[in-house]
């Protein structure tokens, strides 16, 4: 291996590390509290996509996005998105009330979503 070739291969390293150590620090409200939804409703430690996740996720979403509409009464095509959101959300929840209706309901309640 030539001497330059490590050179550019170490400054690569270092350029990476830099990379990650500021993406770390840069994370957004967004991202910590994408985490922070994660953590309370995973099934383990390593759990992203059971739907309990996944629904707590599009929740959070969908009341991030409630108060723009009553903002921007006029904006259909984000009003679109919106639906998609609930509509993906109802289909998750009926999948998770054939599957296991104890995890559905329990999955409601903590959420908050029935009344």
């Amino acid at each position: 291996m030539a001497a330059g070739s490590y050179e550019s291969f170490a400054q690569a390293l270092r350029c990476s590390d830099f990379i990650l150590e500021t993406a770390e620090e840069n994370m957004s409200a967004a991202d910590i509290s994408k985490a922070d939804i994660v953590k309370a409703h995973a099934r383990g430690a390593n759990d992203t996509g059971s739907p309990e996740v996944q629904v707590a996720l599009i929740t959070a979403r969908i009341n991030e996005l409630t108060p723009h509409f009553k903002q921007h009464a006029k904006d259909h095509h984000g009003r679109r998105g919106l639906l998609r959101l609930v509509n993906q959300r109802k289909r998750l929840l009926a999948y998770l009330k054939d599957r296991d209706a104890d995890r559905y309901v329990a999955l409601i309640q903590k959420l908050g979503l029935r009344k």
